[in-house]
């Protein structure tokens, strides 16, 4: 196999060697952010390595001090109303589906955050490696969108209400707190990672068990910290499994008031601080996600990022008018909420058929009058 010539200031750098395939994400001081290259550059590599027999093994790493702080808000936001966003969008809910159902055996390599978007190329690979550096988050409803690129469809299956906490209030997971509730699979301390990488290297093969082995010599058995939200999960079960947003909100302040509960204080702030209008999709959309598929809960974040962008309710795509959850209506979330015509819907591979495959933009024409989003 040909080794990728590699240009230090692509966003994305590719590498060969053997039976091996390295993706770096290549943006360190902008945390490695997702922009429509690195969509484009993911998704051609990952799509030429599936069909290549030769390559068995991929690699994810970032460069710098993060995997990936998820999505750049400034290119969409500066974007939403041409076909440009829309293309990058669809392109990387296709990508997210790529990621699920790959074909060959993955393993990320998570040093440093991970947040959204970036998070969506650690956690359904089989094996998603992190160390005491790593920090996951989703703060995308904090900020007036809502938690996707499949996570609809991962929060919910987490412990309890888990999922729905860590999207509303924007907490924080430690890598020993993601490998106890299954956001990764192994802990492996930060100077042990380049070795780890070298040893991938060599094995120069992707066998699952073989892959396991290498890095289970590098991992060690880990417990979350003391003060870790994981031990506030009976209640956060209380609290987060009320129907409502208000309730939600309402039933935590409550809690906060008894003995031993200081800790709720800071976190409502956090909560009461967000953008009331993404408190409510996200909830709604993650309710909806204990209950869908995979590709359900990726045409939903589909149509719900392009009805957000395209402004469908408000110019303000971060949106905080109105003010207090209250007042953020019910007919309102149904507009983001309303399916497009099955044509104008993200279209996915059919059961069984490979990714590699599928031409998913050959309709990309048809969104060019997007009037309809307007």
């Amino acid at each position: 196999m040909a080794e990728e010539s590699l240009n230090a200031n692509e966003v994305v750098l590719a590498e060969e060697t053997g039976h091996v395939s390295v993706i770096t994400l290549n943006r360190p001081r902008q945390l490695n952010v997702i922009s429509s290259r690195v969509v484009e550059l993911v998704a051609k590599y990952l799509e030429k390595w599936e069909k290549d027999d030769d390559t068995e093994l991929v690699i994810f790493k970032g460069a710098g001090r993060a995997f990936s702080a998820g999505g750049d808000l400034k290119m969409f936001y500066a974007g939403r109303k041409d076909d440009f966003c829309l293309e990058v969008v669809y392109r990387m809910y296709w990508l997210c589906y790529h990621i699920h159902t790959y074909r060959k055996t993955m393993v990320a390599l998570v040093h440093g955050i991970v947040m959204g978007g970036g998070a969506a190329m650690t956690v359904p690979l089989k094996f998603s490696v992190v160390t005491e550096n790593t920090v996951f988050s989703m703060p995308e409803a904090s900020v007036g969108l809502h938690s996707d690129c499949s996570f609809s469809y991962i929060l919910p299956r987490l412990p309890g209400y888990l999922g729905e906490y860590l999207t509303l209030t924007n907490a924080r997971l430690s890598g020993k707190d993601m490998v106890a509730v299954g956001l990764a699979t192994h802990f492996v301390p930060s100077e042990k990672l380049k070795e780890l990488e070298n040893r991938l290297l060599s094995l120069n093969s992707g066998d699952e068990n073989a892959v396991c082995n290498v890095i289970e010599e590098f991992s060690i058995d880990v417990l979350p910290e003391e003060e870790t939200i994981l031990n506030k999960l009976q209640t956060i079960n209380k609290c987060f499994c009320k129907e409502s947003l208000e309730e939600i909100i309402e039933s935590f302040e409550a809690e906060g008031w008894n003995n031993g509960n200081e800790w709720i204080w800071p976190v409502l702030k956090v909560l009461k601080r967000a953008s009331p209008t993404g408190l409510k999709i996200t909830l709604r959309s993650i309710r909806e996600g204990r209950t869908q598929t995979l590709p359900e809960c990726l045409k939903k974040e589909f149509r719900l990022t392009m009805n957000l962008l395209r402004s469908v309710v408000s110019e303000d795509v971060y949106e905080w008018n109105p003010p207090t959850p209250g007042e953020v209506s019910n007919e309102k979330i149904d507009l983001i909420f309303e399916p497009f015509s099955p044509e104008l819907e993200l279209h996915l591979p059919a059961e069984g058929e490979a990714s590699s495959n599928f031409q998913p933009f050959v309709e990309i024409e048809i969104y060019h009058d997007t009037s309809f989003l307007k």
